[in-house]
């Protein structure tokens, strides 16, 4: 597969984070410029799926090797692109909603390769995709179907941990456990869309399970106490767990909520502290394994991480949980600050630096969320 294939379907997922970022100043309040388009209301699906999803699918496609699966991250971009153009509407739900049907047909193709639990927990983040946009387009709010979003990062990234920790020593009926806590987490998204008010405490609880399972069975713990990039990878795995704790321990709580200061803090525990983490300490693993190109770690990485890490924890601290309105704004604009921040550090090492490849790190060589 052409590396020159793949650039429009990476443009369109730099769209969708942009915009996306764009649409969180305005819910954040900032005085921006709002556009004709309602950017502001699809801020979560543009962001989960039209740039964490696309990256996934893109790495997928590249993995699997068949021209046919480059439409999956085709269609979740072309999705994005179409919900900042005019809104929420059915043409960019349901592309959103192909993209998920191919990428499970690209998972599909790569059971056929080597079955594995590993596979089956990112092919129940493909569904979870597809059971989201499902609902959306039933006519379901976004806030209702925001279990199904987190089940989807949150297995993709579990299913690609689980492949890594086949290089440390396990436990022997470590496998059954981790599929204890996805089937919990599975269902806890269901109860959350048929009983709300119940399945919110029995997804918290199954987030709680599967993110004390990657804690504890994670590399990342010996890692950590290694160099460069290993020791940054850990680092960034082991703050996003600790923030998927916090969205546990939330939802298991106090259950669901639609709006306010929990449902702010909630979300972007799992989406910016965990998901964006993730992101983050893959992407010098991600970045040649999908365009071919090095990016050469640098300690300058951990500025944009740990701008990311302290900026929402004074959002959801000051912010959220205190109440104070204007740090919760300022602290939300730094969390984009930050995610620009890597952004540029990225391209600049990328494009000028001439270093020998990285030596490999504890991240798997794909999309580990987000990677996220």
């Amino acid at each position: 597969m052409p590396v020159r294939w793949r650039l429009p379907v990476l443009a369109a997922a730099a769209a969708a984070l942009l915009t996306g970022l764009y649409a969180g100043l305005l819910l954040l309040g900032v005085p921006v410029p709002a556009p004709a388009a309602p950017v502001a209301e699809v801020h979560g699906p543009v962001l989960v799926f039209g740039f964490v999803g696309t990256l996934i699918a893109l790495e997928r496609a590249v993995a699997l090797g068949a021209r046919w699966a480059l439409l999956a991250p085709a269609c979740s971009g072309a999705g994005a692109l179409v919900l900042v153009a005019t809104g929420p509407g059915p043409v960019g739900q349901v592309l959103l909603m192909t993209a998920s049907v191919l990428l499970l047909g690209g998972y599909r193709a790569l059971w056929r390769r080597g079955p594995g639990v590993a596979l089956l927990a990112q092919g129940c983040g493909a569904f979870a995709w597809y059971a989201a946009t499902l609902l959306w387009l039933a006519g379901f709010a976004i806030a209702e179907i925001v279990p199904w979003l987190a089940v989807f990062v949150v297995a993709t990234i579990a299913g690609e941990r689980l492949e890594l920790t086949h290089v440390a020593p396990r436990h022997r009926h470590a496998e059954r456990w981790f599929l204890a806590a996805l089937a919990a987490l599975v269902a806890g998204a269901t109860a959350a869309s048929l009983w709300p008010a119940a399945g919110a405490h029995l997804f918290g609880a199954g987030l709680l399970a599967l993110t004390a399972w990657l804690a504890g069975n994670d590399v990342a713990r010996r890692t950590v106490r290694a160099r460069a990039l290993p020791r940054y990878v850990a680092v960034g795995l082991l703050a996003g767990y600790g923030w998927l704790a916090l969205a546990g321990l939330l939802w298991a709580g106090a259950g669901a909520t639609l709006d306010g200061p929990r449902y702010d803090a909630t979300l972007h525990a799992v989406f910016l502290g965990f998901t964006m983490s993730m992101i983050f300490v893959h992407a010098p693993v991600i970045l040649p394994a999908v365009l071919r190109r090095p990016l050469p770690y640098h300690r300058v990485l951990y500025a944009p991480l740990a701008l990311l890490h302290l900026s929402l924890l004074v959002r959801v601290v000051l912010g959220d949980a205190a109440g104070w309105r204007q740090v919760w704004r300022g602290a939300g604009v730094t969390n984009v600050v930050a995610v620009l921040a890597f952004v540029g550090c990225a391209l600049v090492l990328s494009l000028w630096r001439r270093a020998p490849a990285s030596r490999p790190g504890p991240g798997p060589a794909r999309v580990a969320a987000v990677a996220p």
